[in-house]
């Protein structure tokens, strides 16, 4: 019989373990959640997320994981016959790009050896091509979680304006965030995904979404 002593350590890409001083702040009774503490609670937290983004924008905080994060992302900014451009980068570049067809979308998925990021170069000649702009987002995923795989997320947004295209840059950085350098705002991003059990090292169960004006705007289109 093996024996084991300490904590049980998930040796997988994620959940991540969680610190010890975290599952100590769980470890404390419930508070009245209609109540002026947990209205203290929820700013203050609003406001730690728009630093980890690196944003001035909001962060929507929701129940889900990160493919719940993932398709509120699709739902929200793009409709059904929308064509978007995505890399295959590694597994979950692969099902996000699956789940946006399960929506309707026409994706434009450029193929991959899973070695390699998102080429920015191919983003910039795909959206020169595009003279119609029928390529409504570019879909990228920031560290691909079965890889290790980081794609440059600020030279796929230099790609995007050097084309002089509209289309939106959402990125999908659910093992990126807190993990890798991530810049919502100064690289440009309208919309990154992310979801609490990985660089957080927290629980699973939360999905967060930064959101641009340019998105914000976009989902009320849609």
């Amino acid at each position: 019989m093996t024996l084991h002593q300490g904590r049980h350590f998930l040796n997988i890409p994620g959940p991540s373990p969680v610190p010890e001083r975290v599952l100590q702040a769980m470890d404390r009774q419930v508070i009245d959640h209609r109540g002026p503490e947990f209205g203290r609670l929820g700013r203050e937290v609003l406001e730690g997320c728009r630093a980890i983004f690196q944003t001035e924008g909001p962060v929507v905080i929701f129940p889900g994981s990160g493919t719940g994060a993932w398709e509120a992302t699709i739902v929200n900014t793009l409709s059904p016959g929308d064509r978007v451009l995505m890399f295959e980068t590694g597994h979950f570049a692969t099902l996000w790009s699956k789940m946006a067809a399960r929506w309707g979308i026409t994706v434009e998925f450029v193929p991959g050896d899973w070695r390699h990021s998102a080429d920015p170069a191919i983003v910039e000649a795909k959206l020169a091509q595009d003279r119609a702009h029928a390529i409504k987002a570019v879909m990228v995923v920031h560290n691909e979680t079965s890889t290790g795989v980081t794609s440059r997320i600020a030279q796929v947004r230099h790609a995007i304006d050097a084309a002089h295209h509209p289309a939106l840059l959402l990125v999908e950085s659910i093992s990126g965030l807190g993990s890798a350098d991530l810049r919502h705002d100064e690289w440009g991003i309208d919309v990154t995904v992310a979801c609490s059990q990985k660089g957080l090292m927290l629980p699973p169960g939360l999905g967060f979404t930064a959101i641009s004006q340019k998105a914000r705007a976009a989902s009320k289109t849609n």
